[in-house]
């Protein structure tokens, strides 16, 4: 079975001797920090697995043979910032695997070498050693690569014991600096030498002999007098002939102007190609004639100063300026200067490279011809600039491509014209005062563009097109609205973080179909339809969104605020009007089909009519009330008919009404007619004596019986007042036309539809004697109690030119 190496590291962890904590096992690694304890002495006990051990920033002042003989496995140990003072190298035999040991900042007098040849680091600096602490056995360690010294005293016979090393750093961190022997430094084989000066020490020699022994030099701590630079003047220009330094760093510079002129004097001529100084400061009265500066002879390409302080300085500016200007380098950086003005020579100069960031440069320095045809980047971030136009006319006549011009005072006035490079494709106009109108003042070949923290409240519509602008920065400005892309198509990159935008415009996702990174965050939202395909954007965009989800967050309103977008619902029926339109027009599309479909097949309206009629009649026998149920009838119903009808009375009619329950008392004319009375006498005496009246309406009906019901609903306006005893049923339908104008009641009564209409199909009947039961439906407990019904089943078959069927029901 395979093993996994398992490590374990454990930063910052203190290791007491007394927890008892029982050992890791062998496979595993162990960085154990004392550090910052007040320790006296290195702790016993110590987990035999021990990697790294930090002991620095203790009270150390000895080292025992035992303290780490128990630690086989140690890599890397920190002794640094202690009292020791001496070191014995053999403390370390039993640590083989030793390749880091840092005993710098001590107070170290004296060093007894063991060869430790797995040894890479070793750091001796800051100490008190009278000379360096180098030895045959130094010479031994063939794998070592950065080695720190000190000592009062360097002389070559010191360094000459490791002069066959190739090392990578050599570090001299030097206490004090009582002699120095000439041509010490260039002994040694390193490609890095870093040297910290104590105070007021003689730095001409180090820098002579440094710029020729590695190609990277760093020296830290200068503090000159003119008495010990001058004396070496003489000696630049044999300099050139063994250099190797190509990078020259000096940090740390304290000097007047006089030694730092001679200082790029020295180095001009030089193989230095890269010169830094930081944290420079410098004045004083001047001596040399600052205008014999040899420009001539050199190799240099960029020179930086950063953080530069004045001290009391009474020469004119315009030297320092163009001391500067006129060596006609590749790059050229002064930054952090408070330089409030800048030179240029009146000639063209070679300058690709320019940066003058964190100054309070003015727009004085564009207001006179520059001539920098070739330079490419530029950079005045932090300064006081106003008018961007000026700076625009003065990048005209450069080959510009990147511009900084971030955090600055700039603004543009619409009548204020640009004149940009064709070169220019980067630009940062971030931190400034810029309203809208800085989009009329943009190079057309932009294709990075950084605008935040301005005043923008909208991308004009009237701008030029950015065709190739790929890269928008407009976060922290007063954008209510995601800007579209109809200016600048192929943008891929668009910011609007921190801005007042509530809602997405339907031109940007009409316009800003190439955008693939889009930083919409940390806005006031408003949840509505409007933000709808913002938000499925941003659930179903794949990355697009940076930030997304929990920089999306609702501010309005008030019931969703705090809502993260991505657990917004908005159906897109509820925010598609159109969408919502079709949909109402395809249901009701559907429902007229279905009713159709209905009407055709189902004969929907009769359904209808029949349960509109059913209900009437229900609601009219619940209004009944107990007055009327008592009045005094002696019938259920009465019923009228044709001759023509009577077959349809006699084998549907009756035995659908007797069949319920056998009870239902029926009145005809015939039975209860008298001798000495008309027929519409008798016919209105049935009607009284009934609780219903049921006329079976036909063509042959209208045209044979209705005569003799006519008058009597006339005069009684019973259709108006009481319809509830009137049943009307139409067993075939009677067109209007076909009703006599003598017959005003009957024709009105069929206008309104008030009667159950037969149906033609037979599946339909039970629907029609549901509600002809409905409108039958009364108590008659009080008319039985008075009357003795005798119920006729028979039917007259000739009534001797009689129109109404006879069912005789006597009553006593």
């Amino acid at each position: 079975m395979r093993h996994i190496r398992s490590i374990y590291i454990f930063c910052s962890i203190v290791t007491s001797v007394r927890s008892g904590a029982s050992e890791l096992p062998e496979e595993r690694e162990l960085t154990t920090n004392f550090s910052s304890m007040s320790l006296t002495k290195v702790p016993e006990g110590l987990t035999p697995i021990t990697t790294t051990l930090d002991l620095s920033y203790n009270l150390l002042f000895q080292l025992q043979h035992s303290d780490f003989r128990s630690l086989s496995k140690l890599k890397v140990l920190i002794l640094c910032h202690n009292r020791i003072q001496e070191l014995d190298i053999k403390t370390f035999e039993f640590n083989k695997e030793l390749s880091y040991l840092d005993v710098s900042n001590n107070r170290l007098k004296s060093v007894t070498w063991f060869s430790l040849a797995g040894l890479r680091h070793l750091d001796l600096s800051f100490n008190d050693f009278d000379t360096l602490p180098i030895s045959v056995e130094t010479g031994n360690m063939s794998h070592l690569e950065t080695l720190g010294l000190s000592g009062a005293k360097i002389q070559k016979s010191d360094f000459q014991k490791i002069a066959h090393l190739q090392l990578n750093t050599v570090l001299l961190g030097l206490r004090t600096l009582s002699h120095y022997e000439e041509g010490s430094l260039p002994i040694l084989n390193t490609t890095r030498l870093h040297i910290v000066l104590p105070v007021n020490t003689n730095f001409w020699v180090l820098l002579h002999d440094g710029i020729k022994t590695s190609k990277i030099l760093e020296v830290i701590n200068i503090d000159l007098q003119k008495s010990q630079f001058t004396s070496y003047e003489s000696q630049q220009n044999p300099i050139l002939e063994n250099a190797k330094t190509s990078i020259l760093l000096l940090n740390k510079v304290d000097l007047s102007w006089d030694d730092l002129f001679l200082i790029f004097q020295l180095v001009w001529h030089t193989s230095v190609e890269y010169f830094q100084i930081q944290h420079v400061t410098f004045g004083g009265k001047v001596y040399l004639d600052h205008n014999s500066f040899d420009y001539s002879n050199t190799v240099m390409r960029t020179i930086k100063l950063e953080h530069v302080h004045f001290r009391i300085f009474n020469i004119p500016q315009e030297s320092v300026y163009l001391l500067f200007t006129k060596m006609d380098i590749e790059n050229l950086t002064i930054s952090d200067a408070q330089m409030p003005h800048m030179l240029f020579p009146v000639y063209p100069t070679r300058f690709q490279y320019l940066n003058f960031a964190n100054n309070i440069l003015t727009d004085d320095v564009f207001k006179k011809s520059i001539q920098l045809p070739h330079l490419k980047t530029l950079i005045l971030k932090d300064n006081k600039l106003e008018t961007l136009s000026l700076v625009s006319h003065f990048a005209s006549n450069t080959s510009l491509r990147h511009l900084d011009l971030s955090e600055n005072l700039l603004q543009h006035e619409n009548d204020e014209n640009c004149l940009w490079p064709e070169t220019l494709v980067t630009m940062n106009l971030s931190f400034n005062k810029f309203a809208d109108s800085v989009f009329g003042c943009l190079p057309r070949n932009i294709q990075i563009l950084d605008l935040n923290s301005n005043k923008i409240q909208t991308v004009p519509k009237a701008i030029t097109h950015l065709t190739s602008l790929r890269e928008l920065n407009l976060a922290f400005n007063f954008l209510t609205d995601l800007p579209g892309c109809s200016h600048f198509r192929r943008l891929l990159v668009l910011n609007v973080e921190m801005n007042l935008i509530l809602s997405s415009s339907l031109d940007f996702f009409q316009s800003c179909q190439e955008v693939k990174t889009l930083n919409a965050g940390r806005n006031p939202f408003r949840c509505t339809c409007e933000l709808r395909d913002f938000i499925q954007l941003g659930k179903y965009s794949e990355g697009m969104m940076v930030g997304w989800s929990d920089s999306y967050i609702c501010e309005y309103p008030l019931n969703l605020k705090g809502t993260q977008l991505k657990d917004v619902h908005l159906p897109e029926i509820s925010c598609n009007t159109g969408l919502l339109i079709v949909t109402i027009v395809v249901v009701m599309l559907v429902l007229g089909m279905a009713v159709a479909f209905c009407c055709l097949h189902f004969d929907l309206p009769w359904y209808l009519r029949m349960l509109h009629q059913w209900t009437q009649t229900w609601l009219r026998v619940r209004k009944t009330t107990q007055e009327q149920l008592k009045r005094s009838v002696q019938f259920h119903v009465f019923i009228s008919y044709s001759e023509h009808d009577s077959a349809w009375v006699k084998y549907e009619l009756i035995p659908s009404l007797e069949k319920e329950d056998g009870s239902v008392l029926i009145c005809l004319h015939e039975g209860n007619s008298d001798p000495g009375k008309s027929m519409t006498e008798d016919t209105i005496n049935c009607i009284e004596k009934s609780y219903k009246s049921i006329f079976v309406l036909s063509p042959s009906f209208v045209q044979t019986e209705w005569c003799h019901y006519e008058p009597y609903f006339a005069h009684h306006n019973l259709f108006h007042e009481s319809l509830d005893y009137i049943i009307l049923i139409l067993l075939e339908p009677i067109p209007l036309y076909c009703i006599p104008t003598r017959y005003p009641e009957l024709k009105a009564l069929m206008e309104k539809k008030a009667y159950l209409e037969w149906p033609k199909d037979r599946h339909k009947c039970g629907l029609f004697w549901a509600n002809l039961r409905a409108a039958l439906h009364v108590n008659l407990l009080d008319t039985r109690g008075t009357c003795e019904l005798q119920t006729f089943t028979e039917l007259n078959e000739g009534f001797g030119g009689s129109a109404i069927s006879l069912i005789r029901t006597d009553c006593l």
